[in-house]
C-alpha cells in the first residue's frame, strides 16, 4: 500500500495549512488523483508543481513543459521541467508545507529523483517542511552499475550513486538529506508504504512515463537506456518501448520495427526508418525480476556486431553512465565479467551507506 493511501498518517499534518504538491499522473489513491482526494477533504492546495512529462505524464522525454492551470480544480501548475527545474522563492512564499508524491522506477537517470532533490533544496532554504508519500520501487531489489563521478553531474545524475540504487523515493530522500548533498538540512517526513520490502515484485498501476508502458519495460529500462547514447533505437515511437532494440544498420536479424511519431515520442530516434534487431517483449517478467542485474550483455553484443566507429554518442552515453569508464571498458574489449568486477568496490561502498537509510526489510 503506497504512502499516499495512508491518509490518516498525513492529513493531520496538512490541516489548516497552505499546501503545495509535487505530483503527476502516478499520484493516485486507488483511482482517485491525490489532488482531488485532498481538495475533497478540505485541504487547502495552493499550488501544484509538475516534473518531466508534465502533470498528466504525456509530454516527450526532455520536452519543455509550460506552466498551466489544472482544469479540474483551477489550481496553478508550475512546471519544474522547462524554463526552471527548481521552485522559486515566490513559488514557495505562501506555502506552509509541500507534499511530494511521484512513482519512481529506481534508476539514477530517471529524472524524478533529481526533481525531488531540487525541491528539497528549495524547501530547506525556505524552511518549509516536506512530506514524501513513499511508493514501492519496482527496481528496488538489487543495486548495479557504475557509480556516478561528480565531474559528470547533470540532470540525469546528481549524486554518487549507481545506476540502480535499491531505494524507494522516501529512502532516497533520507539519503539526500543524511549524506549532506543539500546546502541546508530539510525538515523531512516520509509516510511509509505498508506491506512492502525490497524483495517485493511490484506492478505499477499507472505508467510512470509515456515510454515505460509495463513492468517488463521498467525492469529492462536500467540496461536498455544506455542504447539512448548509441546509434540504435530502443523502441520510442512504437508500442514496445524499452522492449525492442534495433537499427537500419543491424545485419542478420529478421525482426524489424519502424519508429513513428506518437504521443510521448513525437520525434523518436530513427523515425520512419525500418530497424532490424531483437524483440524482448516476450521475455518472462518473473525471470527478469529474479535476475537482479541490469542487462548489459545486449549492449556488448550489438557493439561487437556493428560499426564501432559510429556506435556511441559519447557525450550522452557518458552522462547516462556517470562517467567515461563504462564506455571505455566496452571499447577496450572488456568482457561483461570484467566490467562488473570493475564496479564491485564502489557498489560495496555505496551499499554500506545505503543501508543507513532503509525503511523496509532489505533484499538478501
Amino acid at each position: 500500500m503506497p504512502g499516499a493511501w495512508d491518509t490518516e498518517a498525513y492529513l493531520p499534518l496538512l490541516k489548516g495549512k497552505r499546501v503545495g504538491l509535487l505530483v503527476n499522473q502516478t499520484s493516485t489513491i486507488g483511482k482517485t488523483h491525490l489532488i482531488d482526494s485532498l481538495v475533497s477533504r478540505g485541504v487547502k492546495v495552493v499550488r501544484i508543481f509538475s516534473p518531466e512529462h508534465g502533470l498528466r505524464g504525456t509530454a516527450d522525454a526532455g520536452a519543455d513543459v509550460a506552466d498551466s492551470i489544472d482544469a479540474k480544480t483551477g489550481i496553478p501548475v508550475i512546471s519544474l521541467y522547462g524554463n526552471k527545474k527548481t521552485p522559486s522563492h515566490n513559488d514557495l512564499s505562501d506555502l506552509d508545507v509541500v507534499v511530494f508524491d511521484i512513482q519512481d522506477v529506481g534508476v539514477r537517470f530517471y529524472t524524478y529523483i533529481n526533481t525531488l532533490q531540487y525541491l528539497m533544496q528549495a524547501v530547506a532554504t525556505a524552511k518549509i517542511p516536506l512530506i514524501v508519500l513513499d511508493r514501492p520501487n519496482p527496481n528496488g531489489h538489487y543495486i548495479d552499475g557504475p557509480v556516478l563521478d561528480f565531474k559528470y553531474r547533470s540532470f540525469v545524475g546528481l549524486d554518487p550513486i549507481p545506476v540502480v540504487y535499491g531505494l524507494t523515493i522516501g529512502e532516497f530522500a533520507k539519503m539526500i538529506d543524511g549524506e549532506g548533498w543539500l546546502l541546508d538540512p530539510v525538515n523531512l517526513t516520509v509516510i511509509k508504504c505498508r506491506g512492502y520490502d525490497h524483495q517485493t515484485m511490484y506492478t505499477l498501476p499507472v505508467k510512470p512515463s509515456p515510454n515505460l508502458p509495463n513492468l517488463r519495460s521498467i525492469l529492462l529500462y536500467p540496461g536498455l537506456c544506455f542504447f539512448e547514447g548509441t546509434s540504435l533505437s530502443i523502441g520510442r515511437g512504437t508500442t514496445k518501448q524499452f522492449q525492442v532494440i534495433g537499427s537500419p544498420d543491424v545485419k542478420g536479424h529478421a525482426f524489424s520495427f519502424t519508429p513513428k511519431s506518437m504521443t510521448g515520442a513525437t520525434d523518436p530516434p530513427l523515425k520512419d526508418k525500418k530497424c532490424f534487431g531483437v524483440d524482448l517483449s516476450g521475455v518472462n517478467v518473473d525471470s527478469l525480476f529474479h535476475t537482479r542485474q541490469m542487462n548489459i550483455n545486449m549492449l556488448l553484443t550489438f557493439y561487437h556486431s556493428m560499426d564501432t566507429s559510429s556506435f556511441f554518442n559519447a557525450g550522452w552515453f557518458d552522462k547516462l553512465a556517470g562517467g567515461p569508464s563504462f564506455r571505455e571498458a566496452i571499447q577496450a574489449g572488456w568482457s561483461e565479467a570484467q566490467i562488473r568486477e570493475s564496479w564491485k568496490a564502489d557498489l560495496d561502498k555505496f551499499n554500506e551507506r545505503r543501508k543507513l537509510y532503509l525503511l523496509y526489510r532489505d533484499f538478501e
